[in-house]
């Protein structure tokens, strides 16, 4: 069963090593999370596994890694300076800031009660910053608030260099900043945050086509990460809830344990990006008074070559926070067993190609110079292959290590003992974090064994 509260994760999130609050020793920072150890190795098995999906399996996808910080017009042509806002409330009583569409009644405060709040009133989420040695009202930009406007303004870089024809896609990794208002529910709202996102460019008219295919592949990528189909909703989002951008936008939504809400979003964006940062070019070239011929502009449009034009194509843009993923693979992974001698263990049953340690090897007796070598081996051995981290342990206490590493999600347990330097064959012991089933075979066949548990596993 998935965990029931955010407490059961925050507190295994701090005491494995999975994320701590940012800046703790200071008193801690609202909306801001460090990743540690097994969290940084959570966070790039998934990072890779999306990549992989997006890029390396399919034909029609491009990779990109844009700019932070970026000319401040990106965002004045994208529609962000003006429309990228949420409604906030202040308490004149307990100075409470709250945002308006997650208040219980607009006109009484939620955390004292009160009713003498101020009317709701637009409140921009971009990070403003300054560029340069001089700050004045000219040097100012943002701190990206989505990693999108990096592919568009990037688009016929793209296009020019690799010679790509509708429909394709670009996909990018990376971070984005929102000042937000109310920051809540550990990393699940945060004000510095990882996004993975594709733009997809398909013609006009083929793009309610591309958006249901898109809805449903990205549903099955979370169901192959671990997610179930009852954890699982979509929402149509429709009226004044669709960004301006927005054509149709289709919100994955997953029970996290505070209730259904938003993990990927799949939007119809249209040809609104592309169009707008190309009038733009228009603009400062009549504005530049550039002379025909003698500058070329952005124009952010591909060549249809049967019908002798340029076309702007249609854009579908599945949207991923990958520290909510996290969040949904934590949670769902989290399972307490009540074993047979009535006691109980904590296991995060991730797939096994996410699991932050892939094999952990336990000697037996960390002062027993034979088995510790032997150990070390297998572990060098094992880590050859690719799979991830492989974790050497020498604490000499089995029986802990397993548990250690049932509750930090670790597929498999290798234990090197007496027997495995006495016997010919070299026998070690292979302890299934599931199961808790163990297997003995020779050392010489582990590396064997590993790749062909893994492959089948995933």
């Amino acid at each position: 069963m998935p965990a029931k509260t955010m407490d059961e994760l925050v507190s295994l999130c701090k005491r494995r090593g999975f994320i701590f609050q940012g800046s703790e020793i200071y008193g801690g920072m609202q909306g801001a999370y460090d990743y540690g150890p097994l969290g940084t190795e959570l966070k790039n098995n998934l990072k890779n596994a999306w990549w992989r999906a997006m890029v390396y399996e399919r034909d029609d996808v491009e990779g990109l890694d844009a700019a932070i910080i970026q000319n401040k017009h990106v965002y004045k042509y994208s529609g962000h300076e003006d429309t990228f806002t949420d409604p906030m409330v202040d308490c004149h009583e307990c100075k409470s800031r709250m945002r308006a569409d997650h208040m219980k009644d607009i006109k009484k405060c939620d955390n004292c009660g009160s009713d003498n709040v101020t009317e709701p009133r637009d409140f921009n989420l971009m990070f403003k910053t300054n560029v340069g040695p001089m700050v004045n009202e000219d040097s100012y930009t943002y701190l990206r608030p989505e990693t999108a406007q990096g592919i568009f303004t990037n688009f016929k870089n793209v296009v020019d260099s690799t010679s790509r024809a509708l429909p394709f896609g670009i996909a990018q990794i990376g971070k984005s900043f929102r000042n937000e208002i109310t920051p809540r529910n550990f990393i699940f709202r945060v004000r510095e945050f990882e996004q993975m996102e594709l733009e997809f460019f398909c013609k006009p008219g083929e793009d309610e086509k591309w958006h249901d295919f898109w809805v449903e592949t990205r549903k099955q990528w979370w169901l192959d990460q671990g997610l179930t189909e009852e954890n699982i909703q979509f929402e149509y989002v429709t009226g004044d809830d669709l960004a301006h951008y927005s054509k149709s936008t289709v919100d994955i939504l997953y029970k996290f344990p505070h209730g259904f809400e938003e993990l990927e979003g799949v939007a119809n964006r249209t040809d609104y990006d592309l169009g707008s940062h190309t009038k733009a070019q228009e603009e400062f070239d009549l504005s530049a008074k550039v002379k025909k011929n003698e500058h070329s502009t952005a124009k952010l449009a591909v060549r249809d070559l049967e019908a002798n034009k340029w076309e702007v194509p249609f854009c579908i843009e599945p949207s991923a926070g990958l520290d909510r993923g996290m969040l949904a693979i934590m949670t769902e992974a989290y399972t307490e067993e009540e074993l047979e001698n009535g006691s109980t263990r904590t296991v995060l049953k991730f797939k096994p190609h996410l699991a932050p340690i892939k094999v952990a090897i336990l000697p037996l007796k960390k002062n027993k110079p034979e088995i510790v070598a032997l150990a070390k081996e297998l572990k060098n051995k094992l880590q050859k292959l690719g799979l991830g981290r492989i974790l050497y342990e020498n604490t000499g206490n089995v029986g802990k290590g397993y548990r250690r590493h049932d509750e930090v999600g670790t597929p498999l347990c290798v234990t090197v003992d007496f027997d495995s330097i006495e016997k010919d064959d070299a026998p070690v012991t292979v302890r299934d974090r599931d199961t808790m089933e163990q297997v003995a075979i020779p050392a010489a066949e582990l590396p064997a064994y590993i790749i062909n548990y893994f492959v089948n596993q995933d």
